[in-house]
């Protein structure tokens, strides 16, 4: 694997790696892409694009209901005010 792809991914993932641990990530990698390849090899031609599986889950009825008061849902909150969570504020 090049070595700049491999620093590139390092970057990417915000990673700062020992020169061992970059030749483990650049293998690692190199097994990736054989695997992809791999699969790329795999006839699905016979398996329908749309197939859909009978093992869904069934969804509930989607009904408004009470499941905790306020002073119950803000009881372990660290800040509170009127009755609402506190958080940080994100936008300027």
């Amino acid at each position: 694997m090049d070595r700049d792809i491999v620093d590139r991914v390092a970057s990417l993932a915000k990673l700062s790696l020992k020169e061992e641990e970059r030749e483990l990530l650049g293998k690692q990698l190199l097994d990736i892409i054989n695997f992809v390849r791999q699969l790329e090899e795999v006839d699905t031609s016979h398996v329908d694009q749309y197939l859909l599986t009978e093992n869904s889950t069934p969804l509930r009825e989607d009904e408004p209901r009470r499941s905790f008061s306020q002073e119950k849902a803000l009881m372990n909150a660290p800040q509170r005010e009127n009755g609402f969570f506190v958080v940080p504020q994100i936008l300027e």
